[in-house]
């Protein structure tokens, strides 16, 4: 894999989401999304997804598509890689924010960041995966999930590395330099 004709330097939209209702989310950290991140090529499989992420320490990978219901994870962050279609994304909850993700697109979901797909393409597919392989937990946004919720999401700690450009990269930015431009 030639990461020069893969990786792209890519557009990124930042967005802090407050807690909403039930859903702690994750005001300290912005869900960031990488867009037209990798410019995948009719013969690629979702491996190249999965290898690029592993790379930088990104693995208990997945491919599927998202859920369609509100949920959210308390024990780790988690990044998205779209390898074909595209969807429209809810972050934060009912009244989170919309984003439209398209092949190539790459979402990084901070620990309590609830999420859910609202309409997709046929073939929306992702890759999905975890920081240093990290099991993950499902919550739904239930009153009784919180506050153990809360004090779960506080102990995760920030990753080593960014999910696609390894040592460098926006995620250094703006989660340990709080320098986004969207947020």
């Amino acid at each position: 894999m030639d990461k020069e004709k893969l990786i792209q330097e890519a557009y990124l939209v930042a967005h802090k989401i407050e807690e909403n209702g039930n859903f702690p989310n994750n005001p300290n950290l912005p869900l960031m999304i990488y867009k037209g991140t990798f410019r995948l090529h009719p013969d690629d499989t979702a491996e190249v997804i999965k290898r690029v992420f592993a790379r930088n320490g990104y693995t208990n990978s997945w491919v599927d598509g998202i859920f369609d219901y509100h949920h959210y994870h308390s024990n780790t962050h988690e990044v998205m890689g779209v390898f074909c279609g595209k969807a429209d994304v809810q972050f934060g909850g009912e009244h989170g924010v919309c984003i439209e993700l398209d092949k190539g697109d790459v979402v990084i979901i901070p620990a309590g960041v609830a999420h859910k797909k609202l309409n997709s393409s046929d073939d929306f597919t992702v890759v999905g995966a975890y920081p240093n392989g990290s099991d993950y937990d499902i919550k739904y946004g239930q009153a009784e999930e919180r506050p153990e919720a809360d004090k779960t999401i506080s102990m995760v700690k920030n990753p080593d590395s960014d999910p696609v450009y390894g040592s460098k990269g926006h995620l250094f930015e703006c989660w340990y330099g709080q320098n986004c431009e969207n947020v």
